[in-house]
């Protein structure tokens, strides 16, 4: 016999195990039958899924169906796995935890793999309790409702957790430099052509705004969100499962996060159907499609120094060329604007995962939850590095905004009420094309007298 195996068993017979590691034999088959890509099953499921089974367990106590000693077992062990940590597990049992997403699309493997572990650390204590990860760790469930029950509590946690606070950061941010440039005008672009000017204030309110409407768009979804699936156990029916179980459960994952959740009205919905996750996750993508517009504005106006826009200046985080000396480039938006894109492609894999399940069951579950948690993590991170590294440098260039002001054609807009727009038309035409002011223009054109026209053209009375 190895001494670096010792020999597991499941329904299916025998199998070889590390002896450094704690689970069983369900989780060493999925390793050697889908050892698929590098992804691994994200920690925030991993952490949902344990304090379920923390919940279960203390659920099937109070309910009579399953013996203290062995559910007081299964929630020191879950205590033990979950640490002092907030957003995964203990640092000292991740490699416990080593299945990739890429397995059965109702996560059955990984939901074994969590109960393996916990009933493995329990019987090492006290081996007279022989739980069992199916029969005592897994009592009253199926992966089919702990899975989906997981990927709701994970994504929940992690978007009023983690994703709110930085996007909250980053409205305040914006608005400290609103007030900061509430005196100085710049011009507006339509088309990515000169339009008429507004203040910079004015612009940086549309951003914040952007991003308070989509923290609500965001908060809006998560209602369904807080419906969890436990108590379906296999097909939405609750076979095998005590009355009140689902109710209590939900009780306790409330208790234990800190955040309201509640057992799903419909059982066979909540098995079958990923429309929570779905309508979540376009409300992230609607998110990061405002945070790629604001990291694309930013870049161009800060584009130069000597032959941009160069309307702002941005900080200057690291050297921008591993050629060119002194080169600074607009790095945080460039960050952001990947982030973005990888959203919005996340946002078709959930969209073609949740319409992909067959009758009873949805079966893209690990593709679902991979990518909604990635896309909070990203957005997440991404959203608190562009606020820290990029908006709090952030500042106008006031000599800058107060020249192309004043050489715009296109506060000609304010003479139409007096002139016309054709004869509007006229003149910035004819300022364009013999390279005049506007105000030449005009009055080479004898439309307007010297004292008219500088009485319609105040930059600070369009705005």
């Amino acid at each position: 016999m190895d001494k670096e195996f010792r020999i597991e068993h499941d329904t299916m017979g025998e199998v070889r195990v590390p002896q450094s590691a704690h689970y069983g034999a369900q989780t060493a088959r999925s390793l050697v039958h889908f050892a698929i890509g590098t992804e691994t099953m994200p920690e925030e499921v991993l952490r949902a899924l344990i304090l379920l089974k923390e919940a279960a367990a203390k659920t099937n106590l109070s309910l009579g169906v399953l013996e203290e000693e062995k559910a007081r077992a299964i929630m020191e062990v879950c205590g033990e796995l979950l640490g002092d940590t907030t957003e995964g597990i203990a640092p000292a049992y991740r490699k416990d935890f080593p299945l990739h997403v890429w397995q059965t699309g109702s996560g059955t493997q990984t939901n074994m793999n969590v109960n393996e572990v916990i009933a493995y650390l329990a019987n090492a204590k006290d081996d007279t309790l022989h739980l069992h990860p199916n029969d005592h760790v897994n009592r009253s469930q199926s992966s089919n409702d702990t899975f989906p029950t997981a990927m709701h509590v994970a994504a929940l946690c992690a978007i009023e957790q983690r994703l709110f606070p930085a996007m909250e950061e980053m409205s305040a941010v914006l608005s400290d430099l609103e007030e900061a440039h509430r005196d100085v005008l710049k011009i507006g672009r339509t088309h990515l052509m000169d339009a008429v000017p507004l203040t910079f204030a004015q612009e940086l309110s549309g951003y914040r705004t952007m991003i308070d409407t989509a923290r609500a768009m965001i908060a809006d979804t998560l209602p369904y969100l807080r419906q969890l699936a436990i108590g379906g156990t296999a097909v939405g029916t609750g076979l095998n499962c005590p009355e009140g179980f689902a109710d209590r459960c939900a009780v306790e994952i409330s208790a234990r996060t800190g955040t309201k959740f509640v057992s799903a009205p419909n059982k066979f919905h909540a098995l079958s159907a990923k429309d929570a996750c779905v309508h979540t996750h376009g409300a992230l993508k609607a998110l990061a499609c405002d945070l790629m517009k604001i990291a694309q504005d930013v870049r161009l106006m800060a584009s130069g120094p000597r032959a941009g826009l160069h309307e702002i200046t941005i900080p200057a985080n690291e050297p921008g060329s591993s050629i060119m000396p002194g080169k600074v480039n607009p790095t945080q938006c460039e960050a952001l604007t990947m982030v973005c894109a990888q959203v919005i492609g996340n946002d078709t894999a959930v969209a073609v995962g949740a319409a992909g399940g067959q009758f009873e069951l949805n079966v893209f579950l690990p593709l679902i939850a991979h990518n909604l948690m990635q896309s909070v993590r990203l957005l997440a991170d991404a959203v608190s590095s562009f606020t820290a590294h990029c908006l709090k440098g952030l500042a106008a260039d006031r000599k800058t905004m107060e020249e192309n002001v004043a050489r715009s054609l296109m506060l000609v807009t304010a003479l139409t009420p007096a002139i016309g727009y054709e004869q509007a038309a006229m003149a910035a035409h004819k300022a364009h094309a013999e390279g005049l002011t506007l105000r030449e223009a005009v009055l080479s054109l004898s439309l307007m007298d010297e004292a008219a026209f500088d009485e319609a053209i105040r930059p600070e009375n369009m705005v």
